[in-house]
């Protein structure tokens, strides 16, 4: 599977992969405007998804050659490629990857950043940059999004995403954490960062 594949995938599996109408050709000749992009939703006054301080963390080994560790009793859903953890709108989502090379914060920028940008849900990269591991270099982009609607409450809520690109023998394994804007989960995902490990 090629990285451009995973980044698919992973798109898929977080909501952020939006239909991209196609736009006939007639239409640049009559300098017709494009569609517009997606609208930002304002951030919840009380985000719900905190991970709580006493939440228990598991250790998650895959048949991909990785292990993380993740919270206890999120939902888990397993694919060809990975696995997603979910709770509420919170998430975590792996998905692996033949790679030709280790991913630099420009190769970043130039490829996946573009990707996520032009196929997200009103997606606002804030940052990219390198980010040292215990697993080894890797690079992490930082970025706010709207969710998918809710089936119950027929709203949609914004998120703040973390997504870590690491590399190891040709494999990549990128991990994206999600919650809700303004929830504070920075020591947890911190945590579950640094707890990545390949299996060899």
């Amino acid at each position: 599977m090629t990285r451009q594949t995973a980044m698919h995938r992973v798109a898929l599996a977080l909501g952020l992969a939006a239909s991209v109408a196609a736009i006939p050709a007639a239409s640049f000749a009559q300098s017709q405007p494009l569609a517009q992009r997606e609208t930002a939703v304002a951030p919840e006054t009380n985000p719900p998804g905190d991970i709580p301080d006493n939440q228990v963390f598991i250790t998650y080994k895959s048949a991909q050659g990785f292990s993380m560790q993740v919270p206890e009793g999120w939902s888990r859903s397993d694919t060809k490629d990975g696995v997603t953890f979910a709770d509420k709108y919170g998430s975590i989502d792996i998905a692996t990857a033949k790679a030709a090379a280790a991913p630099t914060p420009d190769s970043v920028k130039s490829t996946e950043v573009a990707t996520l940008t032009a196929t997200g849900h009103a997606v606002d990269v804030q940052k990219v940059r390198a980010m040292p591991l215990p697993a080894g270099d890797a690079v992490a982009v930082d970025y706010l999004s709207n969710s998918t609607v809710n089936p119950v409450t027929n709203r949609k809520i914004r998120l703040e995403n973390r997504r870590i690109y690491f590399f190891h023998n040709g494999e990549e394994a990128i991990v994206t954490l999600s919650a809700p804007a303004g929830a504070d989960n920075v020591d947890q995902w911190k945590m579950m960062a640094e707890s990545f490990r390949w299996a060899s």
